[in-house]
C-alpha cells in the first residue's frame, strides 16, 4: 500500500469536512471520573443488532479520558433552537463545567445517565471498545436505551461552519 498521508493537508481536509453536513450532538458522561460534556459531530450508527454507535473524541481533550474511565455516556442529538447548548459544550465563552451544565435542562434516565430536555433523541450508552486513530479515539458503545423526543422538531446540523435547521 502506498503512503498517501501527504496527499491531503490537515487544513484542506478540515475545509472539505466543513462542507459535510453533521448532526449536532452533546455527549454527557458522569461516573467515578466526574461529569463532563462536549459537543460532538462525529457520531455514527454501527449496528442495530446489537444496537451500537461510535463517537470520535480528540485524544487531547479532557472529556476523552473521562469517558474512558466512566465507561458510560449519553449522546443527545440537538433540535433546532438548541444552539446555545451546543455552543456551551463546544467551549465557547470559556464557561466552567457547572456553567455548561446550567445551559440546559436535564432529565435523569433510569440508568442514571443525563438526557437534555428537548433533544430529538438521547442514546444511553455503555463503552465497549476504543480504537486510537490519528488524533482521535474512536469510541464504540452499546446503546442500552433511547429516549425519543418530538419527531416534529427540526434537527440541528452543522454545515459550512454554521448551524442549520432541517
Amino acid at each position: 500500500m502506498n503512503d498517501t498521508s501527504t496527499l491531503v493537508s490537515p487544513q484542506d481536509y478540515r475545509e472539505a469536512m466543513s462542507r459535510f453536513s453533521g448532526t449536532v450532538s452533546v455527549l454527557i458522561t458522569d461516573g467515578p471520573a466526574g461529569n463532563a460534556g462536549a459537543t460532538v459531530s462525529a457520531v455514527c450508527s454501527v449496528s442495530d443488532n446489537p444496537a451500537s454507535l461510535l463517537v470520535c473524541l480528540n485524544r487531547q481533550t479532557r472529556i476523552n479520558s473521562i469517558v474512558k474511565e466512566n465507561a458510560r455516556f449519553t449522546i443527545n442529538t440537538l433540535a433546532g433552537g438548541q444552539e446555545d447548548i451546543s455552543n456551551a459544550f463546544a467551549g465557547f465563552g470559556e464557561l466552567s463545567n457547572d456553567e455548561r451544565f446550567a445551559s440546559a435542562q436535564w432529565q435523569t434516565l433510569p440508568s442514571g445517565g443525563l438526557a437534555i430536555k428537548g433533544a430529538r433523541v438521547t442514546f444511553d450508552c455503555e463503552l465497549t471498545e476504543i480504537n486510537e486513530v490519528g488524533t482521535h479515539s474512536v469510541v464504540f458503545a452499546k446503546v442500552v436505551a433511547v429516549r425519543l423526543g418530538d419527531a416534529d422538531q427540526k434537527a440541528l446540523v452543522y454545515l459550512d461552519r454554521a448551524y442549520r435547521q432541517v
